[in-house]
């Protein structure tokens, strides 16, 4: 897995290159966030064609190692105006490590109006016409493209929020089922692929052997291992695959820390509506699937698939902080009605927390009634026609609070908060102010230690430790984002001694190289030198590190407020 491919998105050209050494022991995010930065001019506009598209599997997918099939999606972000990196599952990783592709590259931006289908193959890529595909729904591509190209081809595609450059637009990937529930779904990166003039791309690695790790009988047996430590972790062996992350609605709830009504509260009285515990009652009422991978090789399995009243399928990946967005975030208790906003977020190709938090941010403004359900279905809907309130949401809760001349909109770096109040699980909140990505939970998931004591025990609602827990764990999902690896094999391997062993151990015999614990942590923290670096040559500066003022309003039910000072989050990535 060592050729990097470029394709021209103006000339409808391609070429394949080696990795150089600088580049050779770098996968996923690391690999995404370096090609960016060297390409990259940080002062470009994000739909310019100096802007490139950068798509690369991790170093362990491909493998037989479990839930190593996640993706990272790396450009200049529409939404926030700094690197981004944007996490996937599905079935592109895999293929690509398959086909010996390392990193995918769109370069340029075509002319005219016409878009294309890129369709990759191990004898090369082709450009076909996408005319047939525009105005589709991403179910709708999916479903035309596996017809056309055989069942379990990868796919990437844009749905109608991407072919209108929104900044809220996602990439979606088609699951193992060909459902459209796996996103590249934050920062607008379906923004950049739209400005691109790409529909989709068809990843068919038909006549691809397997990979081969260098040294096959010691990845084996440690691949053996790492899944046994996965199954056997109560949260991420019974927990996840019992509820999916929806098992987090009581479980935050009950912390107080469940943002409610655009964080004025951190309860929600009715949360008992919008249950993991519900959902997965209605799931198996409605004959739905209750568990479920991502993509081939997941053994935590939290994802499903979720049925409405008729047992008819409604959407799959439904994850709690999509539960979140439209529910206690709008006051909205009603589980159905939430999965089908999810369902076209899928379809229109748009972030469900971004596009979650601008209705909220709707209702704010008065434009809908707070809790009115079908009002926010009708606002999403909207996305898709072109409307210009549709435009509005799909643009995100920054631009639809400036729209709307709301003040207070939850966001860092114009990227919407997600589910967790930071005053109420403050490692959180520092990950929010401080990831080089916007307001992003999964950039240093402190949840683990502030709330499941997982990895340790650190209080959420006092400042002391948090700092530290955020850094540590922005460093080690960096190493996970660069490996391939889901982030919910952090529970595992914070709460056991050679966990991290693990990882470095199955890098070494898939490459046959020997890097230790150290040089792994070491790419993590370069991986973040080098986000902080093009943001800052982006014009970013400490002052965008920094959570809205509304934050300093005192949360019930614990009476607590944001006390983390500036200079501490100044320190928590310096690294120097």
């Amino acid at each position: 897995m060592n050729q990097i491919l470029r394709i021209d998105t103006n000339q409808k050209g391609f070429s394949y290159s080696e990795a150089d050494d600088s580049l050779a022991i770098m996968g996923g995010r690391a690999l995404t966030s370096k090609i960016v930065m060297d390409e990259v001019p940080p002062t470009c506009h994000p739909l310019s064609a100096d802007n490139k598209l950068v798509i690369a599997p991790g170093l362990l997918s491909g493998t037989t190692a479990a839930n190593s099939g996640r993706l990272s999606v790396g450009s200049k972000s529409p939404l926030t105006g700094g690197i981004k990196e944007s996490n996937a599952g599905g079935l592109v990783s895999q293929k690509l490590a398959r086909m010996g592709i390392k990193a995918i590259i769109l370069e340029g931006k075509p002319e005219g109006d016409e878009y294309s289908l890129i369709h990759i193959t191990k004898d090369g890529v082709k450009f076909l016409p996408a005319d047939d595909l525009v105005g589709m729904t991403n179910s709708e591509v999916i479903t035309t493209l596996w017809d056309r190209f055989g069942e379990k081809v990868g796919v990437a595609c844009i749905g109608p929020a991407g072919e209108q450059r929104l900044t809220g637009a996602s990439i979606q990937f088609a699951d193992p089922k060909g459902n459209p529930g796996r996103a590249a779904g934050r920062g607008g990166l379906g923004a950049v692929m739209g400005s691109k003039k790409i529909k989709a791309m068809v990843i068919d690695d038909k006549g691809c052997e397997r990979v081969k790790p260098a040294d096959k009988e010691a990845f084996s047996a440690l691949a053996k291992k790492w899944a046994k430590l996965l199954t056997s972790h109560p949260v991420s062996g019974q927990g996840l695959p019992a509820l999916g992350t929806a098992i987090l609605v009581n479980v935050i709830n009950e912390a107080g820390a469940m943002p409610t009504k655009n964080f004025r509260t951190g309860r929600f009285d009715k949360v008992e509506n919008i249950s993991g515990e519900l959902m997965a009652e209605l799931i198996e009422k409605r004959g739905g699937i209750i568990k479920e991978g991502c993509h081939p090789g997941c053994v935590i399995k939290c994802s499903q698939a979720y049925h409405d009243k008729n047992g008819d399928y409604l959407t799959s990946g439904f994850e709690y902080e999509t539960i979140w967005a439209f529910g206690a975030h709008c006051l909205i208790d009603d589980l159905d009605a939430i999965a089908e906003m999810d369902r076209l977020c899928d379809d229109i190709g748009v972030d469900t927390i971004d596009t979650g938090v601008a209705i909220g941010i709707a209702m704010e403004g008065g434009l809908i009634e707070w809790g009115d359900k079908d009002a926010a279905i009708d606002l999403v809907k909207k996305i898709k026609t072109g409307d210009p309130m549709g435009k509005i949401i799909g643009n995100g809760a920054a631009f639809t609070g400036q729209a709307l001349g709301v003040d207070r909109i939850p966001v860092v770096k114009k990227q919407a908060l997600p589910a967790y109040d930071p005053r109420a699980v403050k490692g959180v909140g520092v990950t929010y102010a401080t990831t080089p990505m916007g307001a992003d939970h999964t950039a240093g998931y402190s949840v683990c230690q502030n709330i499941l004591k997982v990895g340790g025990d650190v209080d959420p609602l006092k400042k002391e430790g948090n700092v530290e827990i955020s850094k540590n764990l922005q460093v080690a999902t960096a190493v996970l984002d660069a490996a391939g690896l889901c982030i919910f094999v952090a529970f595992p391997v914070l709460d056991s001694d050679d966990g991290f062993g693990m990882i470095v151990d199955m890098i070494n015999a898939r490459f046959g190289i020997k890097m230790t614990a150290d040089d792994v942590i070491a790419m993590g923290i370069d991986t973040l030198k080098t986000e902080k670096a093009f943001n800052k040559a982006a014009g970013f500066t400490k002052h965008d590190d920094r959570l809205p003022a509304m934050f300093n309003e005192n949360l019930g039910p614990h009476n607590v407020t944001w006390d983390i000072t500036d200079d501490e989050l100044d320190s928590t990535l310096d690294f120097e």
